[in-house]
């Protein structure tokens, strides 16, 4: 069956972005370590994993911080962009490219689920209910994502200048936390932190969300270019965001850990 427009959109930008990822995605890996750090601290922390899924590997940034954490698990990294694979493929025991929303993989096949800034570009409940498919009975979660205030900076900038969407729209924490509940899975808890990076001026902060794949993939964004006039008053609302560190580029995040 092939891919809704959205998501093919989705996966083509990941494929653009392979090899401009790791350089831009600061931010994204500050989130894998908090992810991993507060893992260690939280109700699911109790026994070490042995076979691990990485859903929506990417780079595999991830499974080495997994790797370091627990040197003997086995590894299974899932993304839907096959360039991002390539790059993974160093630092996972297998990995494949298949949608994390329909796995090919075996029921009771993992004892943590692992998914760091991927499930937002998903049908959550979707991907929930493969996530508890996969796991095996008293298996873990864990998982990063956006929140609705992420890059509110830029939506206020872009508000006065055109009706577009220029930032997609993220879940709210209690929507995740249904949506684990909807796919049986208990023990819930989410933190949401807040995450910024700084950029010396617009061009190089958009430059930085297009090297991580992140920019406008959805329905109603602009589909052609912007005007000087309009580019410079764009610029001169995100000048009023600016900070002593740079112009901010704001994540909303949200970490949740559940177990099957």
């Amino acid at each position: 069956m092939p891919l809704p427009s959205i998501k093919q959109r989705v996966r083509e930008s990941f494929e653009r972005a392979a090899t401009t990822y790791d350089a831009a995605a600061v931010v994204q890996r500050q989130v894998c370590d908090r992810l991993l750090e507060a893992f260690d601290h939280s109700i699911c922390s109790a026994g070490s994993p042995t076979r691990i899924l990485d859903a929506g590997c990417g780079t595999g940034y991830g499974a080495r911080m997994l790797r370091a954490r627990w040197p003997a698990v086995h590894i299974t990294g899932v993304d839907f962009a096959p360039a991002m694979l390539g790059l993974a493929q160093r630092d996972t025991d297998i990995c494949f490219a298949a949608d994390i929303e329909e796995l090919p993989l075996a029921e009771a096949s993992f004892d943590l689920w692992w998914s760091s800034l991927t499930i937002q570009w998903c049908a959550i409940d979707t991907a929930f209910s493969e996530a508890a498919r996969v796991l095996r009975p008293g298996g873990r979660l864990a998982l990063s994502t956006l929140g609705p205030h992420t890059f509110n900076e830029l939506r206020l900038a872009f508000s006065g200048v055109d009706q577009h969407r220029h930032t997609l729209p993220f879940n709210e924490p209690d929507y995740v936390e249904r949506a684990l509940v909807n796919a049986g899975f208990g023990s819930i808890i989410l933190r949401r932190e807040k995450h910024t990076a700084h950029y010396p001026d617009l061009k190089t902060l958009l430059r930085a969300v297009k090297g991580i794949g992140a920019h406008n993939v959805g329905e109603g964004a602009r589909s052609g270019m912007m005007g000087r006039r309009a580019w410079q008053q764009v610029e001169a609302a995100y000048e009023q965001h600016r900070q002593a560190a740079g112009l901010p580029a704001s994540y909303d995040v949200i970490l949740g850990y559940a177990i099957k």
